[in-house]
């Protein structure tokens, strides 16, 4: 993806530029349902459809886990986990921060 504003190129789901900072227009025009890389117990399930909700995961996995109790329920919990779990994209992982020194190959004086 080109930032719109300074040109450059960035990873595809970006919100903000990592060069100037200018916020990016999703392609979908909102929010993606994306499975979690970073907040992961088994999958990142819950936590992509918290994320996606502004809600804490902890709170979506206990009412999943509270729905998956109710007779009836317990196998179309684990079913809809793992459809989830194979239809729901993961998020890519963040890109490391780039260090604030420039590395000199020059020997430090002692």
């Amino acid at each position: 993806m080109i930032c719109l504003t300074c040109q450059k190129e960035i990873s595809d789901y970006s919100n903000y530029c990592n060069f100037c900072g200018a916020k990016q227009q999703t392609p979908t025009g909102g929010k993606r349902l994306m499975r979690s890389s970073t907040n992961v117990k088994l999958a990142g399930v819950c936590s992509g459809i918290a994320e996606y909700l502004n809600v804490d995961p902890t709170l979506v996995r206990l009412i999943w886990v509270l729905l998956s109790l109710i007779p009836g329920f317990v196998f179309g919990g684990i079913l809809g986990y793992l459809l989830a779990w194979i239809i729901i994209p993961k998020t890519p992982p963040a890109l490391p921060a780039a260090s604030a020194t420039p590395m000199s190959s020059a020997p430090k004086p002692a």
